[in-house]
């Protein structure tokens, strides 16, 4: 009997590598999930777009620590031969070959043709692990650049110290940037298995070529070996955001021993372990191969922030504070801090739904993180990076992330004062306050105009900020505000709750019902002319086509103002019909596209497929999620399937269409559902998490699956018919099966009464 691949087995890191704007954010191989470390070969070294891991490129010029938003560091490269220019990573660099590279979650192994040099890595969650394995020369070097600009950060400071001929200690600061206001220490320790000959290195373009420390901008280190044929030299790397103290700390709690296999052994049944939470039957090699490369990149994008003692370091205010995470009675940390960087922007569509039905002590994590840091500095943040906020994006969706938690049962975080963030963050000196990047002013988010004139107008004059885009605004506020409601009704606040119900209403404001699309609004009031629902003007990343459903709160609401479902439903599939030649994704630099009427490249619109179940046509959402599904989401070749994969948001949006479960509201409403469309597998276990689900497992059964066979004929859940596709969480949690019957066409009577349509708030 042949062996049957383990989840892990079947993904595929160098998926969507070799997009033309890869980020330095996505490149993490030899890593767990979640961790400090995510260490990766670099190929391109600067910048936060095309740097990174990029597969079209032949050369390595380094392998370093950290590839988190805003964050880089520690990149550390092997050589042999004469001394180089050091001063130039080109001087340094090593071709490769795909070839002799071996990719898999938790471990990267690469062969450095310049210098014969075999390069393994791997890691525990905070400590790095390397495995060289040198040729016979004298000449063996092994550099650190630690001063220079490494992917989205330059480094305003770097030092290194000789501990002893086996150890080095020092940092690394990450310079501010436009969106990290900061700048942010990282300290490491280095240890090595055997001891070196030299210890020297540079500051500027000048050599230092012995010293016990190197520190200065621009600075950097080497330490040189004799080495036989196919010696095996193992350096160990230990991070902390705290200091060089902890570093260690981590370092000698986590990776006390020399055992390399075994680290990547680990790494690998971590990997598997979460992975596994869903097991696939059917679907072809290449769509199980997708979907588990889409899970693992769904767990990549948060980063662990905190120490194995529970510290870190609290960058909200004027200056660092270091804290420490609250002790269970065993002198164990009660959660750990993962940062999520900045993936709350559409999480409500990705992230969020999958984590509550998959990874529900992720999504507390979260939620303790985020409370932490309102606590520490006053606000609930929407993208923090090494401590600090960066106000990245528009809206407030860490509020529908922390309700859709707290609907779903996931409550073991400080409930009062997440509330409080939450509240705070829709009001004038919130995040509501902020539009992209505005850290030193609360005027681009426009909230004055949105509480007072109930929508945001173009054409104000504000400070320096990126995503002014009234219209935008309105619309995301609007929904977050609807989140608020939910969760100050289930809080008994009926006050909170009546108010922000009221303003969830706000998108009517830019309903123009001449042109039957939403549209931007001046500051007079009237409607922006010219319009074209094609233009840029007024919407975020995205355009008025795009925009004009995003009301997930109320579709029955936009479908009454649209004049009924079957216009509702005519106008939605046009949009989805002009998309196709496009494969509904439009790249940033073609949003304007005269076929950019669909767009699930990008935050904005990973729901809309979705909304033909509300308008009384569910076999639409069938046909049109599947094709999503498999031309948007189904490349498995380096060049990937979409630009804009935030920390995993698109991988997850392409998880949920592979199981064909969703939920256009977020997850955020009193009672959440999920929304049925078919899956590609022809069975689905989901092993639910029992610290917080009592089901053990629910699965899904698509019986007659197949390529053609999109279509739902009949449903079943626990053996009892359903006529309408959808159902309550409660429910899945609760454990069972959910059984479809397919077909090659649509069966037009099942799920199409307007009472099977999914709850609406003004239903």
């Amino acid at each position: 009997m042949a062996n049957i691949k383990q989840p892990v087995e079947w993904v595929d890191p160098l998926i969507d590598t070799a997009k033309p704007r890869i980020r330095w954010v996505f490149t993490a191989s030899a890593c767990r999930p979640f961790g400090m470390v995510k260490l990766s070969p670099d190929t391109e070294i600067k910048g936060t777009w095309g740097s990174g891991y990029c597969y079209n490129t032949n050369k390595i010029r380094g392998f370093s620590h950290i590839h988190a938003f805003q964050l880089a560091g520690i990149p550390i490269m092997p050589t042999t031969g004469p001394f180089r220019e050091i001063f130039d990573s080109d001087k340094y660099s090593s071709k490769f070959s795909h070839r002799k590279e071996i990719v898999r979650p938790g471990y990267h192994s690469v062969f450095l043709d310049d210098y014969g040099i075999r390069v393994e890595l791997t890691a525990t969650k905070r400590v790095g692990f390397h495995r060289y394995t040198f040729p016979k020369t004298e000449q063996s070097y092994i550099f650190s650049a630690l001063g220079a600009e490494l992917g989205p950060s330059k480094m305003s400071d770097a030092m290194a110290r000789k501990v002893s001929d086996t150890e080095i200690e020092g940092y690394v600061e990450n310079d501010a940037t436009m969106r990290r206001p900061k700048p942010c220490r990282i300290y490491f320790v280095i240890r090595f298995n055997k001891p070196f000959k030299t210890f020297g290195g540079w500051i500027g373009n000048k050599l230092i070529s012995q010293s016990k420390q190197i520190s200065g901008k621009k600075s950097g280190i080497f330490i040189k070996y004799s080495t036989f044929n196919n010696e095996v030299i193992l350096l160990k790397v230990a991070l902390s955001y705290v200091s060089i103290e902890q570093a260690r700390l981590n370092l000698n709690t986590e990776l006390p021993h020399w055992e390399f296999d075994r680290v990547r052994n680990d790494s690998s049944k971590i990997w598997n372990d979460y992975l596994k939470r869903i097991e696939v039957e059917g679907g072809s090699e290449k769509q199980r191969t997708k979907f588990y490369t889409d899970l693992w990149r769904s767990l990549l994008g948060g980063h662990l922030m905190s120490d194995v003692n529970g510290k870190y370091s609290d960058m909200t205010g004027k200056r660092q504070v270091i804290r420490r995470i609250p002790l269970s009675a065993d002198g164990q940390p009660k959660y750990p801090h993962i940062n999520p960087q900045d993936c709350f922007w559409g999480a409500h569509w990705s992230l969020s739904l999958l984590y509550a039905l998959v990874y529900p002590e992720i999504l507390n994590h979260y939620c303790n993180f985020l409370v932490d840091m309102y606590k520490n500095g006053g606000l609930i943040p929407r993208g923090p990076s090494g401590g600090n906020y960066t106000f990245v994006m528009i809206s407030a969706h860490s509020t529908p992330f922390i309700a859709a938690a707290y609907m779903k049962g996931i409550r073991n975080f400080d409930i009062k004062a997440a509330y409080e963030g939450m509240r705070k963050n829709a009001f004038p000196g919130g995040l509501m306050s902020k539009a992209g990047y505005e850290h030193k002013s609360c005027e681009g988010g426009g909230i004055e105009y949105y509480i007072q004139r109930g929508y945001i107008p173009e054409g104000r004059k504000v400070c320096r900020a990126i995503h002014i885009d009234g219209a935008a605004q309105t619309l995301e506020y609007a929904y977050d505000d609807w989140c608020l409601s939910q969760m100050a009704k289930v809080l008994g606040k009926e006050d909170d709750y009546q108010l922000f119900i009221k303003r969830a209403q706000n998108y009517r404001n830019l309903f123009d019902p001449s042109t039957g699309f939403m549209r931007p609004r001046n500051l007079d009031g009237s409607w922006l002319k010219p319009f074209d629902p094609l233009q840029l003007k007024g919407w975020c990343e995205a355009n008025g086509w795009q925009y004009t459903w995003y009301v997930p709160h109320d579709v029955q609401g936009l479908i009454r103002l649209m004049g009924g479902a079957e216009a509702f439903t005519q106008k939605l599939n046009f949009a989805f019909e002009k998309a196709v030649p496009m494969n509904f994704y439009a790249p940033k630099p073609q949003l304007r596209r005269d076929t950019a009427y669909v767009n699930y490249g990008n935050e904005p619109g990973r729901f809309v497929a979705h909304l033909f179940n509300h308008s009384g046509s569910p076999w639409l959402a069938q046909k049109w999620a599947r094709l999503v599904k498999q031309k948007t989401f189904g490349s498995v070749n380096p060049m990937g399937f979409c630009e804009d994969d935030d920390n995993g948001l698109a991988a997850a949006a392409s998880v949920l269409l592979a199981i064909g479960l969703f939920d256009v509201q977020g997850g955020a409403a009193q009672k959440p559902v999920y929304e049925i469309t078919s899956p590609i597998f022809n069975k689905v276990i989901i092993h639910l998490d029992n610290r917080y689900y009592s089901g053990g497992h629910f699965v899904i059964k698509a019986q007659n699956n197949s390529t053609q066979n999109m279509y739902i004929q009949s449903a079943t859940l626990n053996s009892r018919s359903l006529n309408k596709h959808w159902f309550y969480h409660q429910q899945l949690v609760s454990g069972g099966a959910l059984v479809l019957k397919l077909g090659p066409e649509p069966n037009k009577q099942w799920g199409s009464r307007p009472e099977d349509a999914p709850p609406s708030t003004r239903d």
